[in-house]
C-alpha cells in the first residue's frame, strides 16, 4: 500500500512540475499590422498575406460635339470590380524574399507581382526574377492602394508597369540615392505567357532626395527613367481614356506598324511638405521605324501636374525609390474607439497628352481631376474623382466616379 503512494505521490509530482514550468516560448508570432504577418522571433521567417478589394461606380457625360466625332454613348453609367486581389508575400532565412499575386478583375486570373528575389548582395544590392514592376513613372510604382486619385494619368499608357524579366536594385548613401535596372521579355500583361517572343526591353531608373526632414515631413524626391524597348511584332500602339477606367478612349495612335524601336525618357519629381505635397512628371516616346520612309521618327509626350492638403494634418508617406509612396494613416480612425473623423484630402490634377505627329494622328487630349479622399482608418478610403477631359478640336466629357476600397 505503501509503494503504491509512493509512485502515485512520484506521478503526481511529475505532472504539477511539468505544468508549473514556463511552456517553451513559440518561435513564430502572429500579428496585425495593417495585413496579418506572421514573423520568427529571430527574424529570419516573415509571412504576410491578404488582399484589396476596390469597387468603382462612374456617370459619364460628353457634349454634342464629342457625340458627332465618336458617336453617343450605350451608357451613362458603370460600375466594376476595379481590382480584386489576393496576396502571400515572404521572407525566409532573412535574405530569400518571394512574392504572389492575384487579380480577379473581371471575373479572370491574373498574374501582377510575381517574383522570387535575393537581397543584400554585397556590391549588388537585390536581384528579383518574375513578374515585376519595371521601374519605370513614380506614379506606376506607387501601390494602387495608396495613388492620390483613382486612376492614374496619361503616361501610364505608353508601356505596360509589370513584365517578366530579372530586376536588379539599390540604395545608397542612406537611401539618399538609388538605382534600378532591368531586362524583360516583353511578356503579355497577366505574366504567364508561354511563347513571351514579343521582343525585349531594357529599363532603368535613378532618383534621389534633394531634401528629407523626417522631423519637419519634408521630402524632394527627383529623378530619371528611360526604358528601350524592341518589338518582335514591328507593332506600337498608345490609347488612352480619361482618366476614368470605366470611360472611352478618344486619344488612340492606331497600330503603328513597321517599328525597329522605341525610346522612352520619363522626368519626376515630388515634394513634401506636411500636410501638402506636389508630383509631377513628363514622359517623351521616340518611335523609330525600321524601313526607309518619308517619316522614319514618330515623337509623343505627355505631362502631369497635381497638388494634394490632408485638411487633417496627416502627411504622405514616402516609402522608398522602387515602392514610391506609402499607407497613410489617421491621427483619428472614424468612428469606433477614436471616434474621429479619420484623414481628408483634397486634391488637384492637370495632365495633358499629344500623340499626334507627322503622319499618325492619334489626338491631344487634357484632363482636369479633382478629388477627395476620406480615410476612414489605415486600410480603407472613399475617394470621389470629377474628371473634366477636353479631345482637342473633339470635344468635351465629362466623368463623376467613386470608389470605396478595403486592403489587408
Amino acid at each position: 500500500m505503501q509503494r503504491k503512494h509512493f509512485l502515485f505521490s512520484v506521478l503526481a509530482l511529475s505532472f504539477i512540475t511539468t505544468f508549473s514550468q514556463e511552456a517553451p516560448k513559440n518561435p513564430f508570432y502572429f500579428k496585425w499590422d495593417n495585413g496579418f504577418k506572421l514573423e520568427s522571433q529571430d527574424k529570419q521567417f516573415a509571412l504576410k498575406f491578404g488582399g484589396r478589394i476596390m469597387i468603382d461606380h462612374a456617370y459619364f457625360f460628353q457634349n454634342d460635339e464629342l457625340d458627332t466625332n465618336y458617336g453617343p454613348l450605350l451608357s451613362k453609367s458603370g460600375t466594376e470590380f476595379r481590382r480584386a486581389r489576393i496576396f502571400m508575400s515572404g521572407t525566409v532565412y532573412s535574405n530569400v524574399e518571394f512574392k504572389l499575386q492575384f487579380d480577379f478583375a473581371g471575373g479572370e486570373v491574373a498574374f501582377k507581382d510575381m517574383f522570387i528575389g535575393i537581397t543584400d548582395i554585397p556590391k549588388i544590392g537585390n536581384i528579383r526574377i518574375g513578374h515585376v514592376k519595371e521601374p519605370f513613372r513614380l506614379d506606376a510604382l506607387t501601390s494602387s492602394k495608396y495613388i492620390t486619385f483613382m486612376e492614374r494619368a496619361f503616361n501610364q499608357d505608353f508601356s505596360q508597369d509589370r513584365n517578366n524579366g530579372i530586376l536588379i536594385f539599390n540604395d545608397f548613401f542612406g537611401k539618399r540615392l538609388s538605382a534600378q535596372a532591368g531586362a524583360f521579355r516583353m511578356a503579355t500583361n497577366n505574366g504567364n505567357d508561354i511563347l513571351a517572343d514579343d521582343g525585349y526591353a531594357l529599363t532603368g531608373r535613378i532618383t534621389g532626395l534633394a531634401l528629407q526632414n523626417t522631423e519637419k515631413k519634408q521630402l524632394l524626391h527627383l529623378g530619371v527613367g528611360y526604358s528601350y524597348r524592341k518589338p518582335e511584332n514591328k507593332i506600337y500602339n498608345v490609347a488612352s481614356r480619361p482618366e476614368a477606367h470605366l470611360e472611352l478612349k478618344y486619344i488612340n495612335t492606331e497600330n503603328i506598324q513597321n517599328v525597329d524601336n522605341i525610346n522612352l525618357a520619363n522626368f519626376e519629381a515630388a515634394f513634401v511638405s506636411g500636410p501638402l505635397s506636389f508630383q509631377g512628371e513628363y514622359l517623351t516616346a521616340t518611335v523609330n521605324n525600321n524601313i526607309e520612309a518619308t517619316f522614319k521618327k514618330y515623337n509623343f509626350e505627355s505631362y502631369y501636374g497635381q497638388l494634394s492638403y490632408y485638411i487633417t494634418g496627416e502627411s504622405k508617406n514616402y516609402k522608398g525609390s522602387y515602392e514610391g509612396f506609402d499607407r497613410v494613416k489617421p491621427k483619428k480612425n472614424f468612428g469606433g474607439k477614436d471616434k474621429g473623423t479619420g484623414a481628408w484630402e483634397v486634391a488637384l490634377r492637370y495632365s495633358s497628352s499629344d500623340l499626334n505627329n507627322n503622319d499618325v494622328l492619334g489626338g491631344q487630349q487634357s484632363d482636369i481631376t479633382l478629388g477627395l479622399n476620406w480615410y476612414l482608418n489605415p486600410v480603407t478610403r472613399i475617394m470621389i474623382n470629377h474628371v473634366w477631359a477636353n479631345i482637342k478640336d473633339k470635344g468635351n466629357a465629362s466623368i463623376l466616379q467613386g470608389r470605396i476600397q478595403i486592403d489587408f
